[in-house]
This record gives structure tokens, sequence and C-alpha cells, in this order.
């Protein structure tokens, strides 16, 4: 019987993984795809008065639900009482956090000499409030591993929004196009949540159990504050000392190097985390299952960002057109920090499953201060200087980090080097064959022409060394053929591929 549930678990486990991934890559053509047409129809101040405004309600937005959806999928067993309950205190929680950002409009407006912002955060304030509604039916359908609901519900939203905000900018509304956009997607994201969910919360209960709950969720949120803090704090410097052209310019390069990382790593952490939570007391499972979601990020993320850095001239001429050339530079500088998140990131989903929040939430109050020092020693040469510092002072964090995380769990730090070796070696010798071709790529007139042939180099390079020279085709086959055949790729499978040898 034990055996049946853990094969159903992992065939759940890659199928609900292949789900998020094909989502995730819909969602990144979304996303892209509207980055192109509002960067062509908004200018950068537009993006830098919605960065301003988001660089300080972020905070707000990830005390949204305490952390409480993430406590309810890590629980063993949860009660329908015990989800009403959460579900009340996430609509409070959302509502007064709306208030809060109400009452800092004022506030934020002084702090960047910008009295449009006090409008625009009060719009914004409204997206609280639509996300707090529909946490509990996102975590439910995420514990109940429908990662495909999820998946379609992500899609929409995004697509709707995307819409909503490219139309209004065609109708000349500017930055209102950015917050509309803002808004609408958790308000269609909670509809649909509803919907898909079929769940109806009842009055809120009293429980001794919610008080553990509350712990696990309040740990979990001020670790992700401080985090976030750390991550996001330079775009209010460069806001208040800079200005809406630097902002604007940064936050386009932040963003557009970031997409299809955090795709990534959203649709893997999701499906990573509800399965280790279902096994976060067998060990062996644990290290099997962790190391083969690690080994997919950062295989993935490599590529991706490499191109960025190889290609950055022409990567944003082709999505961001002409008029973003200053973007260029930022862009190339911020690639070492994006591939570091794609190596550090992932140990979350193992330090919450199973249970350890205390020691994310130390690891974090250590990492922060010296990230933020990184980038306040680049402040003064602008925001380049804050994207060199930035990556300077991740490249230097990342080891530590990493040996913190896995000290005393099934993972060592021999399983993490092979899981991440591979693809960093396969990704160096690949960007070494494709900087042996630049006459010939110089040549191409056309961007577009030329970013295709260069990606499709790397990429067949990289496939290669990756699949074969690594010995990893055998890893990626099984998973393959348990999506082909709804079967889940068990411990011989991973051992084959020499995944936490």
């Amino acid at each position: 019987m034990t055996q049946t549930v853990g094969q159903d678990l992992k065939t759940k486990s890659i199928r609900g993984a292949a789900a998020r991934l094909g989502a995730q890559g819909a969602n990144f053509a979304v996303r892209i795809g509207s980055v192109m047409w509002l960067a062509r129809l908004l200018n950068p101040a537009d993006f830098g008065l919605v960065g301003m405004v988001t660089a300080f309600t972020g905070v707000l937005f990830l005390l949204r639900d305490f952390g409480l959806s993430t406590a309810t999928v890590q629980r063993d067993d949860i009660s329908d009482d015990q989800m009403s309950t959460l579900f009340w205190i996430n609509v409070a929680v959302g509502a007064a956090l709306a208030l809060v950002a109400l009452l800092c409009a004022p506030v934020i407006a002084r702090f960047y000499h910008e009295p449009r912002l006090v409008r625009l955060t009060a719009v914004l304030a409204s997206s609280f409030l639509f996300n707090a509604i529909g946490v509990q039916h996102s975590a439910l359908l995420q514990r109940q591993m429908r990662f495909t609901a999820l998946s379609v519900i992500n899609i929409a939203a995004s697509a709707i929004g995307a819409g909503v905000a490219v139309l209004m900018a065609a109708a000349g509304y500017g930055y209102w196009a950015l917050a509309a956009m803002t808004v609408t997607q958790p308000l269609v994201s909670t509809i649909l949540m509803w919907a898909a969910a079929a769940w109806i919360p009842g009055r809120p209960r009293r429980h001794a159990e919610l008080r553990a709950m509350m712990r696990f969720g309040g740990g979990v949120t001020l670790n992700s504050a401080i985090v976030y803090v750390a991550y996001n704090f330079e775009k209010v410097l460069l806001g208040r000392f800079w200005g809406v052209e630097a902002i604007g310019i940064y936050g386009r390069a932040y963003q557009l190097v970031n997409i299809p990382t955090e795709n990534l790593n959203n649709a893997i952490g999701e499906v990573a985390f509800s399965a280790l939570s279902r096994v976060q007391k067998d060990r062996e499972r644990v290290r099997a299952y962790f190391l083969k979601g690690y080994s997919l990020v950062v295989a993935m993320t490599i590529p991706i960002t490499v191109v960025c850095g190889l290609f950055a001239d022409d990567v944003i001429l082709v999505v961001l057109g002409p008029k973003w050339t200053d973007v260029v530079p930022i862009f190339r500088l911020l690639t070492p920090t994006i591939i570091i998140f794609a190596m550090i990131n992932p140990f979350v989903w193992l330090l919450f499953a199973i249970g350890d929040v205390a020691r994310s939430l130390r690891i974090a109050l250590v990492m922060s201060p010296l990230v933020i020092l990184g980038y306040l020693a680049g402040l003064p040469y602008g925001p380049r200087g804050v994207a060199f510092g930035y990556s300077a002072a991740m490249t230097l964090w990342m080891l530590p980090h990493i040996a913190w995380c896995v000290r005393g769990t099934p993972i060592s730090l021999r399983d993490v080097a092979v899981a991440a070796g591979r693809p960093v070696v396969s990704g160096i010798v690949a960007a070494a064959a494709t900087l042996a071709l630049p006459p010939a790529l110089a040549e191409m007139h056309s961007p577009v022409i030329r970013l295709a042939a260069g990606v499709s180099l790397f990429l067949a390079v990289y496939g290669v060394m990756l699949l074969y020279v690594m010995g990893q085709s055998a890893f990626y086959l099984g998973l393959t053929r348990a999506l082909r055949t709804r079967t889940a790729v068990d411990a011989d499978d991973l051992a084959l591929a020499g995944v936490g040898e």
C-alpha cells in the first residue's frame, strides 16, 4: 500500500511539474509578448513610476497571506474548519494591508518627490484584497497537486491582465495601463481559483493547532520579507537618488533577465515543495526528490541566462526596441545574480518542507545586509554600479549559503556539486563554442536572425554536453518516459542519471 501511495505521489509530482513547466512556458510567452508591446507603447518613466510604488508595496505583498498558504500545503493533515479559519484570517490581513498601502500613499509620494504616486498607490492597494481572497483556494489546489488547473488559471490571468494593459497603453493611458495589469491579474486569478477549487469557506473557529500553523506561517513571512528587502531595496535607492528614468531602465533589465528563471523556479518549486512536504519524514525520498527538482532548475536556468549575457544587445533590441539601449550593460551585469538565484533559491523548498523555518530565517538575516552593502557600494555609479555590486555580493555569498542550508539535511555538498556541476560545465563549454564564432554572427544584419543563429548554436552544444558528455540522457529520458506512460521515475532512474551520487 505504501509503495502504491509513493508511486502515485511520484507520478503526480512529475506530471504536475510538466504541467507547471508547460504553463510557465505559455506564461513566459505572454509576459515577454506584453513586455515587447508595452515597451514600444510606453516610456521608461511610465515603468519607473510603477516600479517606485511596487518597490515599497512588494514588502506588503509578501504579508498578504502571512505564510498561511505555505502552512496549509506543508501540513500532513488539515480540516475544513481550519482552512475556513485561515481563509478569514487571510481576508482580514489583505484588507489591513490595503488600508496600510492607502495610508502610506502620501508618504511614498513625498519620499520620491512625485505627487502622481498618491493615486497610483491607492489603486494598486486593491490588489492586496483580491489576492487574499484566493490564497486558501490556491493552497487547496496545490495541496491536492492539481497543477494543471493552477497552470490554466495562471495563464488565463496573465493573458487577460496583459491584454488590458496593452489596450490601455494603446489608448494613451500611460502608466495606468501597468497599474491596471497589476490589479487585473489577481482579480481574475481569484475568481478562477474559486471556480476550480469548488470550496466555500465556513465560519471561523478557534483551533489549538492553528497557533502552530500561525507560528510556521509567521516565520515563512518574516523570512520572505527579509529576503525581498535584500533583493529589491536597490530599486528604492535608485528611484530616490537617480530618478524615474534610472529605475525604469534598471527595472526593465531586472525583469527581463529574471522572467524565465522566475517562471522556472515557481513552476518546479510549487511541485517540489508539495512533494517534499508529503515525504518530509523519509530522508532518502527527500534527498531524491530535492535533487531531481534542483537539477531541473539549474539545468534549465543556465542556458537561458548565459544566452542573455552573450547576446544582450540583440535580446534588448528585439524585445524592447531601439529606445532601450541603455538597458544592455545593466542586463548583462545582472546575469550572474540570476544564475546564483537558481543555485540558492531552491533550498527554501527543502528547509520549509522539513519545517526548519528558523534556519532559513537566520540565513536571511546574515545574507540581507551583505547583499545590501554590495549594491550600496555601487550606488554612486548609478544603475550599472548597482547591478555590478549586486552580482558581486551574490557571487561571494553563494557557497556559504549552500553549505549552511544543507548542513544536517539528507543533502550533502557533494550532491549539490554533482547536480549543479554538470549544467554549469556544459554552459561554459557552450559559451566558449559560441564566442568562437563572432565574425560569422556579426555579418548577419538582422538582429533576429543573428540571435536565432547564436542561440541555436549555444543550445546545440549545451544539449550534447549535458545529455551525452555529462551522461544525463538517462535522467531526462526517464522523465519523458514517466510522462508518456503515467509512471514516475524511481530511484533506479535517479541512480542511472547520477543525481545525488
